[in-house]
């Protein structure tokens, strides 16, 4: 089962060097984990913060990724939640289960959760994962590998964004920036699909034709962080903004909000700091939240969703695991309509 067992590895921050793809004999579940063997992993933003060092405590070396989906193929003592062959995918992290946020049910909140994938533990740019039963949510057999890969880390993160923070009801306007995304063009449908009417905010025009196919009302194109000004947002300002970009997005966000409006920023593809009119804030009474990714009682609202007229899930190329540092630098050149993922069974 474990003789072809392979894995890419980020030995040092940064992009003077490649990842490299090694052989490796995959560890067994300890108590409470399981070992899966992965069909699919996303190539998500976050793995390129990562890698250029914008978390400290980042583990090195380690194996990038956090949007893997697979089958069980072993399980440790305690685990009584999953069996062999159960077909799973992974959260961000795990989660204790004991304090206040677990209690409640707000998992992705956790303040005891220790195993982060691709930063304090090893993720999924591999062909075999080890992870706490706690870090996994139930995945239904007839969802493409590919789909099944990225719909948390995706769809998952853009339905508790937008529903559970950003508390969307039906009618309101709702603006996506990064549309084009994986996270923006979940987004899009979600939104749609729950009776908003959806503004998509790209760099570049080519992507229009393909929101407008997933729902936009309205596509707004703009490269220098000024689309609040245009023509859509200047006639009706926005209820909710889900900011997939960060912070050379964000002023125009909160500018393109009416009174009492909303903000949930997930984006933070660039380094720098975002600037803040409290003024701004105040007078026009906005509420600011941090995004998160979505827990498994969301995740499984989602696949609902999903089940009753499926998302188009927009894929923009499947590459085999040796092809990982080439899948991480055509993200970081960006242009891309989706996400890519990394099959290891696939050659070539």
């Amino acid at each position: 089962m474990t003789k072809d067992a392979a894995r890419a590895r980020l030995v040092a921050t940064g992009f003077e060097r490649d990842l490299e793809v090694e052989r490796f004999e995959p560890p067994q579940p300890g108590p409470g984990q399981v070992l899966m063997q992965i069909e699919a992993c996303g190539v998500c933003y976050r793995d390129l913060i990562d890698r250029r060092g914008g978390f400290p405590f980042l583990q090195l070396p380690i194996t990038p990724g956090h949007e893997a989906a697979g089958r069980v193929v072993a399980v440790g003592a305690g685990v009584t939640s999953l069996e062999v062959g159960a077909r799973v995918g992974t959260m961000h992290r795990d989660s204790c289960g004991d304090c206040a946020a677990c209690r409640r049910g707000d998992t992705s909140l956790c303040v005891g959760a220790a195993w982060v994938f691709g930063i304090l533990a090893d993720g999924g740019y591999a062909t075999h994962l080890l992870s706490p039963a706690r870090a996994l949510y139930p995945l239904p057999d007839a969802l493409p590998v590919a789909h099944a890969a990225v719909m948390h880390c995706t769809f998952g993160t853009a339905y508790r964004d937008l529903v559970t923070l950003g508390r969307l009801s039906a009618g309101e306007r709702v603006a996506i920036t990064g549309a084009n995304g994986g996270v923006g063009s979940a987004g899009v449908q979600i939104a749609k699909r729950l009776g908003a009417e959806v503004v998509a905010v790209v760099r570049d025009a080519r992507h229009e034709p393909r929101l407008r196919a997933l729902g936009a009302d309205h596509v707004v194109v703009d490269a220098g962080g000024s689309f609040h000004k245009s023509a859509v947002l200047a006639s009706r300002r926005a209820d909710l903004v889900l900011d997939a970009t960060g912070s050379s997005t964000f002023n125009a966000s909160l500018r393109s909000l009416g009174v009492g409006g909303r903000v949930v920023v997930v984006g933070n593809i660039v380094p720098e700091q975002a600037s803040l009119n409290l003024g701004l804030v105040i007078t026009s009474g906005l509420t600011i939240v941090g995004g998160s990714g979505a827990t498994p009682t969301e995740m499984a609202a989602l696949l609902a969703l999903h089940a009753a007229r499926p998302f188009d899930v927009p894929i923009d190329a499947e590459l085999p695991l040796d092809r990982a540092d080439e899948a991480q630098r055509r993200l970081l050149r960006g242009g891309g309509f989706g996400r890519i993922v990394l099959r290891p069974s696939v050659d070539g």
